[in-house]
């Protein structure tokens, strides 16, 4: 199986050992963020700096041309990553013999909803989440697919990577969050995450919904929630929190949203891209799931994308809906997290790499070369070894 390394710019650029140490790990790809939100990162290697701070979303390159055009427009990086650092990193990466595919993360970003806030989706209770902006939203999507399509296409890449390709929720590892006080669960999550800016309450109607009814019916719904009473898991919790016909209305108006503006990004993708340029998505099969996983209905996607990420640090399961779907072209790259301080678990890489092929996993994806300690990077390198 190929595996891939994701790097930031920063890991590599003022590190003149960086390119070849990544290579010698026995990844034949780097995914190398081209558009990130913004994060504070550990550089334990580098010569120059120990901590990276990322201020807020940002492409990694200079923006071009066309945001000319565009009302919403995505910011330079700062002094974390000047100039081309996106560019500079990567050409030092592919003369160390790899290949570079891009990772572009698109529908979570903190700034936007700082300076739009009118972008950010708004639950039932009035409250906006800067982080994420409103998929269904006009100037939104327009915004996200030329992002997706400048961000990806970078020169030299072979191939992109696009992260949060769809809703995004409650759920956000926020700066200093401490929104876990009362254990929402599935369905929690779910009325949580829906939107109730201008644009979805009309998309509600298209659907049969009233959205001030339906708002009201949600924080109805969530007043047992709040009293931490137990809850079915998953869809049949939200169905019974919400009530069967109503539920799945709201589902498939958020799916039908995330649905056509995952077609419009591949397609904005490969229209500016070369040919054989690669589009794959970090997906979750449960396609009512919000956040970096964008939730999907397995059948269209691997029709539309060649292929998925799927994040299988927890276990390799969530491959088998993708799997089963037998599409023998179809790229599946189990993500597993090699950072033991963030849960990773690199000293059993060997055996999750040998059940995530058994489960149907055709490439790997590491996460995250730049952030491991020489440690992980150690076990890293022994079970690719002897792949």
């Amino acid at each position: 199986m190929k595996a891939s390394a994701f790097v930031y710019p920063w890991d590599v650029n003022g590190d003149p050992g960086a390119a070849d140490r990544i290579a010698a790990l026995g990844v034949e790809q780097v995914t190398l963020a081209a558009a990130y939100h913004s994060t504070r990162a550990l550089t334990p290697r580098h010569p120059r700096h120990r901590i990276v701070t990322a201020e807020y979303a940002a492409v990694l390159y200079p923006p071009g041309e066309v945001w000319r055009e565009h009302a919403l427009r995505p910011h330079p990086a700062g002094d974390w990553a000047p100039g081309d650092a996106y560019g500079e990193a990567a050409a030092a990466l592919a003369d160390a013999g790899l290949e570079v595919h891009s990772w572009v993360v698109l529908a979570h970003n903190s700034r936007l909803g700082a300076e739009h806030p009118d972008t950010s989706v708004v639950n039932a209770y009035g409250d906006r989440y800067p982080w994420a902006p409103c998929i269904a939203q006009p100037a939104t999507r327009a915004y996200l697919l030329a992002l997706a399509a400048e961000a990806a296409a970078r020169p030299g890449a072979r191939g992109t990577e696009l992260e949060s390709l769809g809703w995004y929720g409650l759920a956000h590892l926020h700066a200093h969050d401490k929104t876990g006080g009362v254990d929402l669960g599935e369905a929690g999550q779910y009325l949580m995450s829906l939107c109730f800016c201008p644009a979805c309450r009309e998309g509600y109607g298209r659907y049969g919904l009233d959205a001030d009814e339906l708002a009201a019916a949600v924080r109805t719904a969530l007043e047992p929630v709040w009293r931490e009473e137990p809850c079915e898991p998953g869809w049949p919790g939200v169905e019974k929190l919400l009530g069967e016909s109503t539920a799945a209305a709201t589902r498939a108006y958020r799916e039908e949203t995330a649905r056509t503006l995952q077609e419009e990004a591949v397609a904005a993708v490969r229209a500016a891209a070369p040919e054989g340029f690669q589009v794959l998505l970090h997906a979750d099969p449960v396609s009512y799931h919000c956040g970096a996983n964008a939730g999907v209905d397995p059948g269209h996607i691997l029709t539309v994308a060649d292929g998925v990420v799927v994040p299988c640090t927890a276990g390799a399961d969530l491959l088998v809906p993708f799997a089963a779907q037998g599409r023998d072209t179809a790229v599946l790259a189990a993500n597993l997290t090699v950072v033991t301080g963030m849960g990773g678990r690199p000293g059993t890489l060997a055996a999750d790499l040998a059940r995530a092929r058994e489960l149907g996993a055709t490439e790997i994806r590491l996460y995250h070369a730049g952030l491991a300690s020489d440690g992980d990077l150690a076990a890293v390198r022994e079970a690719l070894s002897s792949r």
